[in-house]
């Protein structure tokens, strides 16, 4: 007997699936709502509902999922999940570090709430994984929400897509997560108690908010454009090579060769810098800065692993973002 036929026949297996194929914010959060509905399940953003979702779904695809969490929840420094058991934490944010810090927490057994201004993920640039990233992501089971994770020549993949990882693993986790929520301001606590404020939305973050001391450090100003390109995955697309990008700063021996060579700072411009596929080439032909009558410069990157290509462009410092 195939182990799917089991999924088929049981509507909570069918939800569960469409929970971990879900690709967009809000279809995670209405298939898993669904999913807590199907099982008679309330949602109180705590560990406790992990274990009650597991006893519940006691199948084969679900099992190699609980099989890593259970695995990660099992350190040491968790404490069974008691660590923080009577803690409540509140999240600002769902960007990566926003999930992964929700994630922590609930490992250690706090109550954690997640707000969230948007109901969609659009941040589509791709990020060079380091190899403890990617350790910590295949622990969480990343590679179930995600079969092409760290798949190709390069480990990297989009803000988008890893936030969608991070999201389903802080729902099973129990984390409790609202959209459409915005943070407005502190309301002072009682004078009995402490509380604790977690900023990591960068230049975004709640700690720059009238209250909050702060240091400022400044740096150079890059200026580019980006245009997000959809990756189809065609046979051209797939036989392009991927590259970790060339920067200036990095490469200063190659563009001063490219310069020596050239008379150029960058890449010359070309009516058709991408003959290989239209849909890039009749962006550079009607771009401001790639069409051949401006004197500009272009560097392109392909993801494969992403289902987003990214194209970079400056007047100055050709960068490429992979």
């Amino acid at each position: 007997m195939n182990p799917q036929d089991g999924e088929q026949g049981n509507p909570a297996h069918s939800l569960f699936e469409t929970f971990l194929r879900a690709n967009h914010c809000e279809e995670v959060l209405g298939s898993f709502q669904a999913l807590c509905r199907q099982l008679a399940l309330e949602h109180k953003g705590q560990l406790q509902f992990y274990h009650k979702l597991k006893s519940c779904l006691n199948y084969w695809s679900a099992k190699a999922l609980w099989g890593k969490l259970d695995k990660k929840a099992g350190h040491k420094d968790y404490d069974q999940g008691k660590a923080c058991a009577n803690t409540k934490c509140l999240i600002i944010g769902a960007g990566p570090c926003g999930l992964r810090t929700a994630i922590e927490l609930a490992f250690l057994g706090a109550r954690v709430v997640l707000v969230e201004k948007r109901d969609s993920f659009s941040r589509n640039n791709v990020l060079h994984l380091w190899p403890f990233t990617i350790h910590d992501l295949r622990a969480l089971g990343a590679k179930k929400f995600y079969g092409r994770f760290c798949t190709g020549a390069l480990d990297h993949i989009s803000i988008r897509q890893l936030q969608l990882i991070l999201l389903k693993v802080a729902l099973l986790l129990g984390v409790e997560i609202h959209v459409n929520v915005q943070f407005k301001g502190l309301i002072p606590p009682a004078a009995k108690g402490r509380r604790a404020l977690a900023g990591l939305t960068g230049a975004v973050s709640v700690c720059l908010s009238p209250g909050f001391k702060r240091k400022e450090t400044r740096g150079k100003l890059a200026i580019g454009i980006t245009t997000n390109f959809v990756n189809r995955h065609s046979r051209a697309e797939v036989e392009v090579a991927e590259i970790s990008g060339v920067a200036r700063i990095y490469n200063q021996q190659f563009f001063q060769n490219l310069y020596n060579k050239t008379g150029q700072q960058g890449l010359p411009p070309s009516a058709n810098p991408f003959p290989w596929h239209p849909q890039f080439s009749r962006a550079a032909s009607t771009h401001p800065l790639l069409s051949p009558a401006q004197p500009s410069v272009y560097a392109f990157a392909p993801c494969q692993v992403s289902t987003w290509r990214t194209l970079s462009t400056t007047k100055t410092t050709p960068t490429i973002l992979s």
